[in-house]
């Protein structure tokens, strides 16, 4: 079903995907055309299919072979139903897919129309004999991707061009192939007779020619043209191929534009992690030539911070996206308070429970922040000269992260919390901040936890 909506086009016809249950046949998948009006203003997904087509249907199921009849005269124009067998590589039937065409007069006269429906009708036969898609070149979406209606050319099993549609036809004249495409090797004016060709993949000219279901760019001075090949098989061998084309010299444009800026935003992050280094070493030599304790205290608390900070942009230098992955961060975060833990005469066992996953770059670094002060107090003020644990548990759901850091000190009062800047610093990041909320309690065995609720 991720490549059957270029059957819907090529057909200028609506496909109902129909699967076997206890109950009866029941659509699994509807696709409208793009190239002519739906017959259906209601999607049939989930829907029993009409008697008359579940008898076509059926004899296309047990038969095991494409099934035709005049369809539904329910609606204004009669429609023809073809039902056609959905076949796995053994040859057993999975599926049926039925097609719903307009029975107008005169509807499909003009050469490009006819070309479509003997495409379509060839890509049909493959579906009932197990050969489309192919699952070894993938149906996954790609952007960019062309489309039956953005171009489409047909070629013998030479190479040599059959048809080639209006859209197909322009976009290569962009490309710098000048004149008609038909009597000709595709692969020979596009790849040797192209002086603007910028540069050639190496599976080009079997796309070109359609011996293989693949994607490839064409890249030119003037253009570049995203080609997509499906051989066309019949009876177990290859007579010919269809190629779909389209004009993506925009799109690539702006996906290298997005690139430089990624790599731009990424080299910013990069040297901000350096300064903030260099910020960090000056605030640690500050604070190793002052004689006041108080004022090595300050120094090294503004140490913290900024050193959390810098975690964050590191991790942004070298990450493509601008997601966090908090729990490596958060495991730096515990190594930076693990120098505190050295200060003190002290045993201290960090338990995490639980993981962050990715948060955005904006809500990292006062995240960081935060759990860098809570976790800090937790060993300065809750454990102090005392061995002891703290435990970090984290739950994310719903779109909430929560977190809880216990620590089993000497813990404070209930109802009270601290004063200091530390504590003005974490309920400002995630009251202000990061929108949520924090609370500090003591347990019944002692110490102290912390909880803190945002959004992510």
């Amino acid at each position: 079903m991720a490549d059957w909506q270029l059957i819907a086009d090529l057909a200028f016809a609506d496909l109902v995907m129909w699967v076997p249950t206890k109950e009866g046949f029941i659509a699994a998948g509807h696709a409208r055309p793009s190239s002519a009006a739906t017959r259906f203003y209601r999607d049939i997904t989930d829907n029993f299919p009409q008697r008359n087509w579940e008898i076509q249907i059926e004899l296309a199921w047990k038969q095991n072979k494409i099934s035709t009849s005049a369809g539904s005269k329910d609606y204004d124009n009669p429609d023809q139903l073809t039902a056609v067998p959905v076949n796995n590589s053994s040859g057993e039937p999975i599926a049926v897919i039925t097609r719903h065409t307009s029975n107008r007069a005169g509807f499909y006269s003009s050469k490009l129309e006819k070309a479509y429906l003997s495409c379509a009708n060839d890509l049909l036969n493959m579906v009932s004999n197990g050969n489309f898609p192919n699952r070894d070149a993938g149906t996954g979406p790609k952007r960019g991707a062309p489309r039956a209606n953005d171009g489409l050319i047909r070629v013998d099993k030479e190479g040599r061009v059959t048809f080639a549609s209006p859209n197909a036809l322009s976009a290569f004249n962009r490309a710098g192939i000048e004149g008609e495409l038909e009597g000709e090797l595709l692969a020979e004016l596009a790849v040797g007779g192209n002086s603007s060709l910028l540069q050639v993949d190496e599976g080009l000219p079997m796309v070109l020619t359609a011996k293989d279901s693949w994607r490839s760019d064409l890249s030119t001075l003037n253009s570049t043209l995203s080609i997509r090949s499906i051989p066309l098989i019949s009876e177990g061998e290859r007579i010919g191929g269809l190629i779909l084309v389209r004009d993506v010299t925009q799109l690539r444009d702006r996906e290298r534009e997005l690139i430089t800026k990624d790599v731009t935003i990424r080299e910013i992050h990069h040297r901000v992690k350096n300064n903030l280094q260099t910020v960090s070493s000056l605030l640690k030599i500050q604070a190793r030539k002052s004689d006041s304790e108080e004022v090595k205290n300050s120094l090294q608390q503004a140490l913290r911070r900024v050193n959390a900070i810098g975690l964050v942009h590191e991790a942004l230098s070298e990450l493509s996206q601008q997601d966090v992955e908090f729990d490596l961060v958060f495991q730096q975060i515990l190594n930076l308070v693990g120098e505190l833990f050295a200060s003190y005469r002290a045993t201290v066992e960090t338990k995490i429970d639980g993981r962050f996953g990715e948060i955005p770059s904006e809500r990292a670094t006062p995240l960081a922040i935060a759990l860098t002060e809570i976790v800090s107090n937790a060993v300065e003020h809750g454990l102090r000269d005392r061995s002891g644990d703290v435990m970090v548990s984290v739950t994310r759901e719903n779109n909430r992260l929560d977190v809880e850091v216990t620590d089993d000190g000497i813990g404070m009062p209930e109802g009270k919390e601290g004063s200091g800047l530390g504590t003005q610093i974490i309920r400002s990041l995630v009251e202000g901040e990061l929108r949520g909320s924090i609370s500090w309690t003591a347990p019944i065995r002692g110490g102290t936890r912390v909880k803190l609720s945002i959004p992510c």
